[in-house]
């Protein structure tokens, strides 16, 4: 994966499968302490100690579709190629936290790409999920929350064609909805 904004995508994905209902996605750049974190936290079914082992293990898979589990280990790569590593925490029963940090400066840092690209695919895949999107720099903090949204719209749904040009906007120009 050329981003990381991919690599959230395909964690998302994971707990979509998980049995999520919500999935919190936090971005923190650091620029004083040369340090990016990538967060995602999901509420979904967790996993036991056994499949947390071998989670990371490329070739390892909990899906029938395909017997390869490449996008964890993919992250945990491009989190150490650039100075950093990535952490797994998860309980069966009490969701899965995914925490990947990188200098942000390193030379093999992937870029962050399009994260309003990403939270739109996730809302039209997955329509039901909430979903909480921050994104934190040395001076600004950019929280999007499903939540709220859901309650502005009322009926309107968050696939609609609309609605997610709105949210796609919203993030780009990191504008808050109130």
């Amino acid at each position: 994966m050329k981003e990381l904004a991919l690599h959230i995508q395909d964690i998302a994905e994971n707990s979509v499968r998980a049995g999520a209902a919500l999935i919190e996605i936090q971005v923190t750049e650091d620029a004083r302490a040369d340090r990016l974190t990538v967060s995602i936290v999901d509420n979904g079914c967790g996993m036991d100690q056994e499949t947390a082992a071998r989670a990371l293990d490329p070739f390892f898979s909990t899906k029938d579709v395909r017997k390869v589990g490449m996008g964890l280990s993919l992250f945990q790569q491009a989190a150490r190629r650039a100075g950093g590593d990535m952490v797994l925490h998860t309980e069966k029963g009490a969701g899965t936290r995914v925490v990947a940090y990188f200098q942000r400066s390193h030379i093999d840092r992937q870029p962050l790409g399009d994260m309003a690209a990403t939270i739109t695919a996730i809302l039209l895949q997955n329509p039901a999920v909430e979903v909480v999107f921050c994104h934190a720099t040395d001076d600004d903090e950019f929280r999007f929350d499903t939540r709220e949204l859901r309650t502005i719209l009322d009926d309107v749904p968050l696939s609609d064609p609309e609605v997610l040009r709105f949210i796609s906007g919203l993030i780009r120009e990191r504008r808050h909805l109130t």
